[in-house]
């Protein structure tokens, strides 16, 4: 997990006002210790937890304020891209870090370019993850780790 968490670090250099991080996997698979990363290379504060049960937590403080979702228990609503639009994430996107675990099929609508990150666990309990551009200037903002 702390390899996991040192990725989300590395990955909140590249990230700016206006980012939408959609982050996806199976259940213990790392997305909270991402977004935990991600939260201590943004500076926020306060802790980074999974915000299941109240579906989002606004970080603020530190270079960009961070909107942690998890869209875990939306998908068991029958619209649940109505539910996400219930929940005004676009109202803080302009001016935030949007990261929403389990978005993957309901998020995606909050805006034209974002980045996707899978998450896979393996048997040996490591972690594959494969980081998606959608549009934008993801690409060439990714390319900067690989140097």
């Amino acid at each position: 997990m702390e390899d996991t968490r040192a990725l989300g670090v590395r990955l909140a250099e590249l990230l700016r006002p206006g980012d939408l991080v959609i982050l996806s996997g199976p259940l213990g698979a790392g997305k909270t210790a991402l977004a935990q990363g991600i939260g201590a290379g943004l500076r926020v504060d306060g802790e980074i937890t999974s915000p299941t049960f109240v579906i989002a937590r606004i970080h603020r403080g530190g270079r960009v304020p961070l909107v942690h979702a998890d869209a875990y228990r939306l998908g068991a609503v029958a619209d649940p891209r109505g539910e996400v639009d219930s929940l005004d994430l676009d109202a803080s996107l302009d001016d935030s870090v949007t990261l929403v675990e389990w978005g993957e099929g309901m998020a995606e609508q909050l805006s034209d370019t974002y980045l996707e990150i899978r998450i896979d666990r393996r048997d040996d309990d490591s972690r594959e993850i494969s980081l998606i551009p959608h549009a934008g200037d993801w690409s060439t903002r990714l390319a900067s780790l690989i140097k």
